[in-house]
């Protein structure tokens, strides 16, 4: 299979299924405890139907939108990914450029295998950065001058991460601290010489935003244990509160879920929310993303953007979110399988796919706007609600 074989994001995730060792696939790909809320994640879109509006010229369509105070070509952005060199060794870089070619915002992660001021000096397009608060909050400090220095637009709080979730997957794979490889995952890498051979033959593997932090041993186990031990399992409001006014520009708080969080976010001074639960890989249980969104709105109005991150495979995905009333979707494995399936082309290919979708959607919905998109374009499946 090739790039130009794969004609949506299942086939992007099985071309990176046979390019990847098998522990760096599943890594990718899985999920906590059962999966179950990865699954549902995705599976909830088909609870909802899109009500067509017919007779509408359509002869143009225009898919652009302003989220954070931003002008996108489309309402879909790439979301903050971790450590994105495990999957390609093109990394952040061609993420980034994706983004860029594709009119859209690009979310730099803290655990990223490039420096913030590298990605930011790639291109001109809009880029957000993730970043947690530490138990250090001199870092936490550190990452906000640092990220002011170099232009970036806006801040993302990731907030449901206090503990990891318990992915299975990652202990039977041995993707875990230290790795515990078995003759399996052994062969798996020897199996797959082209991903092996760019990971020796390229630089050296390191979380390279944090790694100067720790004064001893560079070794990725110690940066991750590092950044483990940084994580605070007291964190408040408050807090949240007082990295908006330390940054004074758009922040948005991503895993929250409910309207009560929301109305918090909005309390704050947060300028948007990311309805998101980790990719399944945080609280087994959780909702999908999709099924917050209206009684987010219902709580809040338009207080703030509201985005759906989760589970979003196609283009009638986002619509249907949009519909709901969410202000835009984020994409974060869907992009991640392109990546490994080919590097930037192969997350271009993933771009295409989804934009190519969510402009068909538009059209055949009788929409030339997002816009006209309204709640008047989705409905409950009956039974379903």
């Amino acid at each position: 299979m090739r790039l130009r074989d794969c004609h949506n994001i299942s086939d992007l995730r099985r071309l990176a299924h046979r390019r990847l060792p098998a522990p760096l696939f599943h890594y990718l790909d899985g999920g906590a405890d059962d999966e179950w809320t990865l699954r549902r994640n995705t599976s909830a879109f088909e609870d909802y139907e899109l009500l067509p509006t017919q007779l509408r010229n359509v002869a143009e369509v225009d898919a652009s939108t302003r989220l954070l105070g931003l002008n996108l070509d489309w309402p879909v952005f790439l979301a903050p990914t971790g450590m994105s060199r495990l999957f390609h060794h093109e990394a952040e870089p061609a993420v980034a450029r994706a983004a860029a070619k594709f009119g859209t915002l690009y979310s730099l992660s803290t655990v990223a295998t490039t420096r913030l001021e590298d990605v930011a000096a790639l291109t001109s397009g809009p880029k957000m950065f993730q970043l947690y608060i530490f138990k250090d909050r001199g870092l936490t400090t550190e990452f906000i001058q640092r990220c002011k220095a170099a232009g970036y637009a806006a801040l993302c709080l990731t907030v449901d991460t206090v503990v990891q979730g318990n992915r299975e997957r990652d202990k039977r794979s041995g993707m875990v601290l230290p790795p515990k490889w078995t003759a399996a995952s052994w062969w798996s890498f020897l199996t797959h010489p082209h991903w092996s051979i760019n990971a020796l033959l390229g630089p050296k593997f390191d979380l390279a935003n944090i790694s100067h932090r720790v004064a001893a041993a560079r070794a990725t186990t110690s940066l991750i244990e590092f950044i483990n031990s940084q994580f605070d399992r007291s964190l408040t409001w408050k807090d949240a509160g007082w990295l908006v006014r330390q940054w004074e520009g758009p922040v948005v708080i991503k895993g929250v879920q409910s309207p009560a969080d929301a109305q918090h976010a909005v309390d704050i001074g947060a300028r948007g929310i990311m309805i998101s639960n980790h990719g399944g890989r945080q609280l087994e249980g959780s909702p999908a993303p999709v099924d917050c969104v209206r009684p987010i709105r219902d709580r809040i109005g338009n207080a703030l953007d509201v985005i759906v991150d989760g589970g979003v495979r196609r283009g009638n995905h986002v619509i249907k979110a949009l519909a709901l009333g969410a202000s835009a979707c984020s994409i974060g494995r869907s992009y991640l399988y392109g990546l490994a399936a080919g590097g930037q082309p192969g997350v271009e290919r993933a771009l295409e796919l989804l934009r190519d979708e969510v402009l068909v959607t538009m059209a055949l919905l009788g929409v030339r706007s997002v816009a006209e998109i309204t709640p008047q374009h989705v409905q409950h499946r009956p039974g379903r609600q």
